[in-house]
């Protein structure tokens, strides 16, 4: 049983860009795929699969990288709210990644989106992670 599947997400794929794989496999939930939805939305990720075999399906992710240094597209995937000790932001106090060129994706009771998103809709949520 994994006690948190949203830092294994993150860590799947951090340890896939590590690894200069093209695709990962990650066993898929509700709150991964909307999460991969805005990875893919915002440019990070090349494409996406969701995969439904089995009783919990698996969501097959396409990583980006630059065609002529071979960089991904994502430097870093950091978690912020744990089981552990929830991270809240309200609509006026959400954070700016690398001064608006990184993401936090937010849970928000609208759905999962970037901080930016949540901004314009003027809604606050669980901050889950930061992506540059």
């Amino acid at each position: 049983m994994n006690t948190d599947p949203i830092a294994d997400f993150l860590t799947r794929v951090r340890n896939a860009i590590r690894a200069k794989h093209r695709v990962v496999e990650i066993p898929a939930s509700n709150i991964k795929k909307e999460i991969t939805k805005v990875l893919f939305d915002k440019g990070f990720i090349q494409n996406y699969k969701f995969d439904e075999t089995g009783p919990q399906g698996t969501i097959k992710i396409a990583l980006k990288y630059n065609p002529t240094t071979k960089q991904s597209a994502i430097v870093d995937l950091q978690r912020v709210s744990r089981p552990g000790l929830r991270q809240y932001s309200g609509a006026t106090t959400l954070p700016r990644i690398l001064n608006g060129l990184g993401v936090a994706i937010v849970s928000t009771s609208k759905g999962v989106m970037t901080d930016k998103e949540a901004r314009t809709l003027n809604v606050g949520g669980e901050v889950l992670c930061y992506v540059y």
